[in-house]
């Protein structure tokens, strides 16, 4: 029988039921045709079932928890993955990406994909500019992508997207406007390099069911400063990630998605007017800054 914590106060009556019904909703999927589903299904009943008898969850708390799941539906559309956030926030989308990336020498450590990115984001050459007329400081940002061996990787695609200084994305606006976001190629030394923005940290979409749970549980909705990668490459496992800025007080206080990893922070050196950017680009009085970031890839096992 199904073993699982219960209420101390528990009669020995009491915890036979509630075993025997866990037993008999397991035994319905014995005949699962995909061996895989039997088992996530399985181990699923017995998590759910455990942490309702673990924490002898009301009726009414029940029902919340529809009404709030709900409302996450309601709300989800094709701008807005409310699901994909609340996954993020409890830290299930992070655990998933870790068990699926597991570490391989030097490789690059992988973080949450974010509910904002956008399929065919148009290709810029090298040297060139994410922003696409985004407000916020100018950023120059260089690398190289290598796999485990070292090796350079020529013709990695590279995704980069990122918020612009007011905390929103391109896909927040309702203008269908294309900033922040855009792809590019690596070079025959596996080089990178282009201009975006420099990070700020911004609230996630806390207007809805999950931003009202962070509220009730006095949590921050706030991500820490970031720039989004995904590259890819044949024969390699495909990265997600994103890099941090190592002075943002965000990082202190804690990332609302537990993406933060101690290898992705990154120095954004800030360059005061007049200083010279690496391509000559003319910022007149602007400040601009830069940050170089080494991509290391996986040999792809799947």
């Amino acid at each position: 029988m199904t073993e699982t914590t219960t209420g101390t106060d528990l009669s020995a009556e009491q915890a036979r039921r509630e075993t025997e019904l866990t037993d008999r909703v397991l035994a319905s999927f014995e005949h699962t045709p995909d061996p895989r589903l039997k088992e996530l299904m399985q181990s699923l009943t017995k998590h759910v079932h455990a942490f309702v008898r673990e924490t002898r969850l009301t009726e009414a708390e029940w029902n919340t928890a529809i009404e709030f799941l709900t409302a996450v539906g309601h709300i989800t559309d094709e701008k807005r993955q409310e699901f994909i956030l609340l996954s993020d926030v409890l830290g299930a989308s992070m655990q998933t990406i870790l068990v699926n990336n597991p570490a391989a020498g030097a490789a690059t450590e992988a973080t949450v994909f974010g509910p904002f990115f956008v399929e065919d984001a148009p290709q810029i050459p090298l040297g060139g500019d994410i922003a696409g007329g985004a407000p916020g400081q100018p950023c120059w940002v260089e690398g190289t992508v290598v796999d485990t061996d070292g090796a350079p990787v020529p013709g990695a695609r590279i995704e980069v997207w990122e918020a612009d200084e007011d905390g929103f994305y391109d896909v927040q606006y309702d203008d269908d406007r294309v900033a922040g976001r855009a792809h590019l190629l690596t070079d025959q030394d596996g080089g990178f390099r282009f201009w975006g923005l420099t990070p700020t940290p911004y609230p996630i979409p806390h207007d809805g069911p999950v931003g009202a749970m962070l509220a009730a549980t006095n949590r921050s909705p706030v991500r820490a400063a970031h720039l989004h990668f995904m590259v890819t490459a044949p024969g390699l496992r495909t990265l997600v990630t994103h890099i941090f800025v190592e002075d943002d007080p965000q990082l202190a206080i804690g990332d609302s998605v537990f993406g933060v990893q101690d290898s992705l922070i990154k120095r954004f050196d800030t360059q005061p007017p007049g200083t010279p950017a690496p391509d000559g680009r003319e910022l007149g009085d602007r400040e601009w800054a830069r940050t170089r970031f080494d991509i290391v890839l996986a040999p792809d096992t799947a």
